[in-house]
């Protein structure tokens, strides 16, 4: 699935929109658009790096290098955030096997998860987690589907307190807990949320992302293809003429372009097992991106077809 994103930065048509700020990678020819994280200011890449399945090959050293060499070719891009979660099987021990051979980048952005259900087992998982990645500490804590956030963020807010977490935050995919996710945003005092999102599941646009907006939480954007479901779907049907508008030369260009545009997106993070497309993900943070009234234009034609 070849993706290639490259045009000139062009601003965004929305009036509440956070700013795109260029970021210029080492070796790279154009600017890596980036967006502040709203608590602190800190640019982002909107283009990351998720490992759910992806990364799950257990130790398979030929499968281990091809992870690696994504996550590689990640970094040399100009990419930060590398997402994971004790969930994901072998994730995380892939990651710290591809960290390690490339003496840990120092522009990594480790966003990790606690999943588990028992609070007096959530510190141990953590830094279980930790040495999985082989890292000091973690920028980003996330409690993965709200497992037992009651105990658990209170947790991670004393270790970011005491500086051993930099962000925390929550998550949820696939539409789930979207209520329960509000409820956490409008009352806690978090950093990130990570949602599922994209051009055909949108229910988070009514209420989560103008939340996120007004309580300065950044969005963090998980399952950009469904899993390449949405790619499957689209791949037999043509792109039409005033794609070319959007920076968008396939249907996987289109879709990323679609969700890294909405003002409250601070980065998505699409899995991948192979080098190329990693580069082509991070290409997409590079160029024009849709404006209000050319990603309406997006959606209608993704659902007429």
């Amino acid at each position: 699935m070849a993706i290639t994103r490259r045009a000139v930065v062009q601003g965004l048509g929305f009036g509440l929109s956070l700013p795109l700020v260029p970021r210029v990678a080492a070796g790279q020819s154009a600017d890596l658009l980036t967006r502040p994280i709203p608590k602190s200011g800190e640019p982002m890449p909107v283009v990351g790096l998720g490992t759910w399945i992806t990364f799950n090959v257990g130790d398979d050293p030929v499968l281990k290098d091809e992870c690696a060499a994504v996550i590689a070719a990640f970094f040399e891009g100009g990419g930060r955030m590398i997402d994971s979660s004790p969930m994901y099987g072998s994730s995380q021990p892939t990651i710290g096997y591809g960290l390690r051979k490339l003496g840990y980048p120092e522009r990594l952005f480790s966003a990790e998860k606690v999943w588990i259900s028992d609070p007096d087992e959530g510190a141990a998982q953590l830094e279980a987690s930790r040495a999985y990645w082989g890292v000091a500490k973690f920028d980003l804590m996330q409690v993965h589907n709200l497992v037992s956030w009651e105990d658990h963020l209170p947790a991670l807010f004393d270790r970011k307190a005491a500086g051993q977490l930099r962000y925390v935050g929550i998550t949820t995919s696939e539409g789930r807990r979207h209520r329960e996710i509000e409820r956490v945003m409008a009352n806690e005092p978090i950093d990130f949320v990570q949602i599922t999102y994209n051009i055909l599941d949108r229910e988070v646009e009514d209420r989560i992302l103008p939340l996120a907006r007004d309580k300065g939480i950044a969005v963090i954007v998980n399952r950009p293809f469904r899993q390449g479901a949405l790619i499957r779907r689209f791949e037999d049907a043509p792109l039409p003429d005033w794609a070319a508008e959007t920076g968008a030369r396939s249907w996987a260009q289109f879709l990323l372009k679609f969700i890294i545009s909405h003002p409250a997106v601070t980065c998505a993070i699409p899995a991948t097992t192979r080098a190329d497309h990693v580069r082509e993900n991070l290409d997409t943070a590079r160029g024009v991106l849709p404006d209000e009234k050319m990603r309406r234009r997006m959606v209608d034609y993704a659902e007429a077809l």
